[in-house]
Parts: C-alpha cells; sequence; structure tokens
C-alpha cells in the first residue's frame, strides 16, 4: 500500500464512486471523500469501504476552494497526496507504475504528472486533445490548487514535477442530456475566464502564478490567451476544425464528431455569445461588467 490519501469531491456521485473507490482503495493508505453534501447514496456506498474517511463540507461555489479547504482542514498524515474525480480512475498500468516509482522518487520532486484520456459515449477518444498532461499527485504541504473559476491546476510550493508514462481516465457515466447542461453551466464560468483575460477584472494578469504548474498547463494557458484575442464566433468555428481536422479527431467515429462537436464548437460558441451578451449590455467598462457578472450570474471575482 502506498503512503498516499486520495482526496475525492463528490456531489450525488452514486453512478460513479464505487467505481473510484474499488480502483483506489486497494493502493492508497486513506480515501477522504469530500461531500457537499449528496443527497442520493454516495456517502451510504463510501461506508462500505474501510479505508474511506467521509468529510461532509457545504460546497463553497468552485472546485478549487473545496479541495485546498480540505487540504487545510483535514487530518493528512501520509507523504502524498493524489487529487481524482469521482468519474475518473487509474488504469493497471498506472497504478503500477505508482507502485514502482513512487516511493523511489528524489527528495526534490514534489509533483507527479499524468496523461488523462477522454472516454466518450464508451469510447477512448484517442485524437483532437490527448493526451492531457496534469498533475495530480503532490507531496503534502508542497502544493495547492490554484483558485480559479475554471481550468484550476495543482500549483507546487516549491521542487519540481516529473511525468510518468501511463493514464487515467475521465469516464463519466451520465447521458447527453447531463452532458450538454453541464457544459452550459461551464459556459458561464468560462466566459467570466475569457473576460477576465481581456479586461483583467481580478487582476490576475500582473501575476506570475503560472510558473508553478505544469508545462502544458502553462503552455494551454498562453493559448487561452491567444484565443482570446481572436474573433467571436469565429474563433469556436476555427477550434473545431483544428480539433477535428488537423488534430485527427475525425477518424475517432461518429462519437468523436459528437464529442469534438459539443466541446470544441457548440460550447465556444455559447462562451462567445454569453460574452456578447456582457459586451452588449456593458461595452468595455470592467466595473459595469463585474456588476453584470455579480448580479446576473452570481458569481463573485
Amino acid at each position: 500500500m502506498l503512503d498516499l490519501t486520495v482526496i475525492i469531491l463528490t456531489y450525488n456521485e452514486e453512478i460513479h464512486i464505487r467505481r473510484c473507490l474499488e480502483n483506489v482503495c486497494p493502493i492508497a493508505k486513506k480515501v477522504i471523500v469530500v461531500d457537499s453534501p449528496s443527497t442520493d447514496s454516495t456517502v451510504d456506498i463510501c461506508h462500505e469501504f474501510d479505508n474511506v474517511e467521509v468529510v461532509v463540507h457545504k460546497y463553497p461555489g468552485n472546485q478549487a476552494e473545496q479541495f485546498n479547504w480540505a487540504i487545510d482542514n483535514v487530518k493528512i498524515d501520509t507523504q502524498w497526496v493524489l487529487r481524482l474525480d469521482a468519474d475518473e480512475y487509474l488504469l493497471p498500468e498506472l497504478i503500477e507504475e505508482l507502485k514502482v516509482k513512487l516511493p523511489s522518487l528524489p527528495d526534490d520532486v514534489n509533483g507527479v504528472i499524468f496523461n488523462r484520456r477522454h472516454i466518450f459515449m464508451g469510447k477512448w477518444m484517442k485524437r483532437g486533445i490527448y493526451p492531457v498532461k496534469l498533475l495530480r499527485v503532490f507531496r503534502y504541504g508542497k502544493g495547492r490548487c490554484e483558485q480559479r473559476l475554471m481550468d484550476e491546476h495543482i500549483q507546487l510550493y516549491e521542487g519540481r514535477s516529473v511525468e510518468f508514462d501511463n493514464d487515467f481516465c475521465d469516464h463519466n457515466l451520465n447521458d447527453l442530456s447531463w452532458f450538454c447542461h453541464k457544459h452550459v453551466n461551464y459556459a458561464t464560468r468560462e466566459a467570466v475566464d475569457m473576460l477576465d483575460i481581456e479586461f483583467d477584472l481580478t487582476g490576475a494578469a500582473s501575476t506570475d502564478d503560472n510558473k508553478n504548474i505544469s508545462r502544458q498547463a502553462q503552455a494551454k494557458r498562453m493559448k487561452k490567451h491567444k484565443y482570446a484575442k481572436q474573433p467571436l464566433f469565429w474563433r469556436a468555428f476555427a477550434y473545431f476544425c483544428y480539433r477535428y481536422f488537423l488534430k485527427g479527431a475525425c477518424l475517432d467515429g461518429k462519437a468523436g464528431f459528437i464529442w469534438t462537436f459539443l466541446q470544441g464548437w457548440w460550447y465556444r460558441t455559447l462562451v462567445d455569445a454569453k460574452i456578447y451578451e456582457v459586451k452588449k449590455a456593458c461595452g468595455n467598462d470592467k466595473d459595469a461588467i463585474k456588476k453584470f457578472i455579480r448580479d446576473k450570474w452570481g458569481l463573485s471575482i
């Protein structure tokens, strides 16, 4: 068993949580489930596992704040921490790699990066955006989640990170209606993020926090800043074409088209529509934009 604590944030995850816990409980000294709280059988399922501790904490409004609350308030007595979502799991090859490599990492290595593969409609989306590289394991006391509405990453306070060779899966079992509804909610947060890039609503543009995240995350964020400078709506279509044709998602069949269209074009167009809505109401007035975001969308920035 690894000297590892797994932290999983949940809200009504009965469809996923058993699969996730069966995956990590055999290898982790402790698994902490931070529930928001759920109204389904999520917590009951968690209590079936001996090394799972359930902590109920009201959801503060975003994943980063909830995860950081857990880091600050839950007893963690292991050397390493793994962040995992309820609809994710480690592939057997990654589990074996963790068993072999994690205990012998040098002292200056404080983070481990995994490849994330997306499973959509039962199929691995091999092209388009794979592999997404995310820092998911860090030494306790050496990392923290960025405080962002969207696209938050684990930041290291010090030391360096290494990349492991194998994958974990993002494999949500809900239907397409759920998928689309989730992205409607995401679009509001993404629109705020894009407006922040354009108008520096939060002052984040003047900080250098990006240096503490993984290289791929830094590169992705730089691309996002370039994307934000492109014309509304045209950029969503161009992004779809890039992923579908140039990155080869067209070879992933019907599921690949649905995935890339919904996530790469429809979602990005919805984000732009929300940005257009704000600019139509507020122009380029930063204070008016922040008021709109607070009053109409209920988000604090």
